[in-house]
């Protein structure tokens, strides 16, 4: 269902063919919002120009031409070319209806791609910390809006459970005992395992001598080395799920693609790009180098898809999934939601697998690039000993935080509603605090501002949400039963129903470009402007045809922040 400025757009368009032929088809006849009227048109602006005349002139033969009787209520020229359109009150309230009975609330269903993301890529046998959070929380919002537009979205969370550390991994395992306490902590405590191995491969020459013929023994696909990496996996895949389920994230563990899933593929890699020349051995290496790819004093930066010692990088099962995802999963659409210094990294790599034929050129990949989580100091969020933050630990604190604030502001909610309400709020927020910024932005990190029950934090939807539910429960109906015909009348009743018109935009906008912080602007804006309406217009004293048409708004505006704080992955409870 098309927002008002869309079906506008159409018009301005009709009207400029009309008034100057198909030559002026290609003027933009972009809406934006005005002060003045409902939408504002600057087609004239780049139009005039193009036909010779004055932008006033443009603009008023523009206004001869437009037919939108049964939408507008006037059209007028302003200021220097603009063209104001005000919308009439009857083709709103006919808009608004039909969304409010659609069941898709406006929201298209596009024409259905698969979509592949990788997201979230922590690493077995070490905790995930706050540097995991913006990916995850990122890459989960664009697969439930891609999916909600109707795409096959593919995840996929590529954990680094391959490599030189498992050999030291392995061993320390063997050494403390698969039953032991220290090893079940893998799937709660992963860092702490991780450091005795460290140490004991720092300090210890036999264990270190052990280690590395451990990986030699994995690398070759020993038995019982395979089953002891299993071992370590498995923990790591609990620790993994138990903090999805925390999040509130949709990964599951069939989205499992690791770096040891393509195994089998590297020394293919190998072969191909060394056989069609796109691969060249340097120092003893297996590199490719990109034309444009330099370093410092113009030395070319090599992408190794080999190592000198016949191991195998992080390159090698990049372009691995490259091809996976192409000719295996047949992807439509390839988007990685990684931290914005692997921009470099990830570019060669497509390069490389388009050069090798494996990307095709139909097929470009988008890499959402992931700014930093800041402490109050603006440096990269860590511990007072300069270790990252874990993520479990920045968790508790946000409930933690959260059960302080909702102790303070509500403590005439019994206990169990209160401990409830807790992880719903203080999850919300570090999620919503996340969402709502740019994700190629650094933002500082603060649990404060972030559980706040006002300004533009999650806890503010979520009232709004529930502030909804309780009014119509006051006037004892549920929102699903509420009729779909609304009218509108009251200045603050046209507001609020002219921004549920664009929530169908807004959302096919956040899978278009990947910008989630898109819809969180929306949904703030949406819960202030119910807040206006709610202050100026009585909904359960008004008279009973305005009572049920404003109930009925109220409904929709309920029905829009629960979908839209879903599509985020952010609970709505009943009570606040």
């Amino acid at each position: 269902m098309p927002s008002p400025s869309t079906v506008l757009a159409s018009k301005v368009t009709d009207a400029i063919i009309d008034a100057f032929g198909d030559d002026a088809r290609g003027a933009d006849p972009a809406l934006r919002p005005s002060q003045f009227a409902d939408l504002q048109s600057n087609a004239a602006l780049s139009l005039a120009r193009r036909v010779g005349l004055a932008p006033r002139d443009a603009a008023q033969r523009l206004i001869d031409h437009l037919r939108v009787e049964e939408i507008c209520a006037k059209a007028e020229l302003s200021g220097p070319g603009y063209i104001n359109l005000t919308l009439s009150d009857r083709w709103i309230a006919r808009q608004v209806s039909a969304v409010a009975g659609d069941g898709r609330l406006g929201v298209p269903r596009e024409t259905p791609q698969r979509v592949v993301i990788d997201y979230s890529a922590p690493n077995v046998a070490k905790e995930m910390h706050v540097g995991h959070l913006r990916t995850t929380v990122v890459g989960d919002a664009l697969a439930r809006v891609l999916e909600h537009l109707g795409h096959t979205v593919i995840r996929q969370n590529h954990i680094g459970d391959w490599g030189t550390p498992f050999g030291m991994l392995i061993e320390h395992l063997l050494d403390v005992g698969e039953d032991s306490a220290e090893a079940r902590r893998l799937a709660t405590d992963p860092n702490a395992f991780y450091q005795s191995a460290r140490a004991a491969f720092d300090t210890d020459p036999a264990f270190a001598t052990r280690a590395r013929a451990r990986v030699v023994a994995l690398q070759a696909g020993d038995e019982e080395t395979l089953r002891l990496w299993a071992e370590l996996v498995e923990l790591s895949r609990q620790y993994f799920a138990a903090i999805y389920s925390r999040l509130g994230v949709s990964l599951t563990d069939a989205d499992l693609a690791g770096e040891s899933t393509y195994n089998d593929d590297l020394p293919r890699i190998c072969e191909e790009l060394e056989a069609q020349g796109i691969a060249t051995v340097s120092q003893g290496a297996l590199c490719v180098f990109l034309p444009g790819y330099t370093g410092r004093e113009s030395e070319p930066v090599p992408l190794i898809v080999r190592k000198s010692d016949g191991g195998y990088g992080y390159g090698t099962t990049d372009l691995a999934a490259v091809r996976h995802r192409i000719g295996t999963l047949h992807a439509d659409r390839l988007i990685y939601v990684i931290g914005a210094p692997q921009a470099l990294h990830l570019s060669m790599v497509w390069e490389t697998a388009r050069e090798a034929g494996w990307l095709p050129p139909e097929i470009t990949p988008v890499h959402v690039q992931i700014g930093n989580v800041l402490g109050p100091d603006r440096k990269i969020l860590k511990t007072r000993s300069g270790a990252p933050l874990r993520l479990a630990a920045l968790l508790d604190e946000a409930v933690a935080t959260a059960r302080a604030a909702i102790d303070e502001d509500r403590p005439e909610l019994d206990e169990p509603t209160r401990s409830a309400l807790a992880p719903l709020v203080g999850i919300g927020a570090v999620k919503y605090a996340d969402l709502s910024v740019g994700h190629d932005t650094e933002y500082v990190f603060d649990l404060e501002r972030m559980v706040a029950l006002n300004g533009n934090t999650s806890r503010y939807l979520q009232y709004a949400a529930a502030r909804l539910r309780s009014l119509l429960r006051k006037a004892g109906v549920e929102p699903e039963a509420v009729g779909s015909a609304i009218t509108v009348g009251e200045p603050a009743e046209r507001a609020l129903a002219l921004l549920l018109l664009d929530f169908g935009e807004v959302v096919s906008a956040v899978g278009r470009d990947l910008e989630p912080h898109r819809l969180c602007t929306y949904l703030f804006e949406l819960a202030q402007t119910f807040s206006v309406f709610y202050e100026q217009c009585a909904v359960l004293t008004a008279e009973p045809e305005v009572r049920a048409s404003r109930l009925a708004l109220c409904a929709l505006t309920l029905r829009v922040l629960v979908t839209g704080l879903d599509l985020l992955g952010i609970a709505s409870p009943d009570t606040m």
